[in-house]
């Protein structure tokens, strides 16, 4: 059996050993409200009871402001399971949200070039 630092459980041949709704128990639905682009932090409290590895993860993924959708990609789960996760987080004090700013027209062309700009360097 792993430990929980191990990440999830994966096989080479076979992919995810767990299945991602049990990470989350079976919920679908957050107690928080949380969007694709809101932003995630720690809030320096350290949770109360027992969190599974995958809280763990998500946790250490929030000391600076991050995405929703960044933390999905890194755990490599469902938005809506990772949604969950994160409620439970927000529910226990150990981060806080921040909903996207929308000052900002996601379909902004000077945006959308500077999104483009940055991906190509990252190739």
């Amino acid at each position: 059996m792993a430990a929980p630092h191990d990440g999830p459980w994966l096989d080479d041949a076979a992919g995810r050993l767990i299945r991602p709704y049990t990470v989350s128990n079976g919920r679908t639905r957050p107690t928080t409200r949380l969007d694709l682009m809101s932003q995630v932090r720690t809030t320096g409290t350290t949770p109360a009871g027992y969190l599974g590895p995958e809280h763990s993860l998500a946790l250490g993924m929030c000391e600076a402001p991050t995405s929703v959708a960044e933390i999905a990609a890194q755990l490599k789960l469902p938005v809506a399971v990772t949604k969950v996760l994160l409620s439970d987080l927000v529910d226990c004090g150990a981060i806080t949200t921040r909903a996207p700013d929308f000052y900002h027209n996601p379909t902004d062309r000077s945006l959308l070039e500077a999104v483009l700009d940055g991906l190509r360097r990252q190739l």
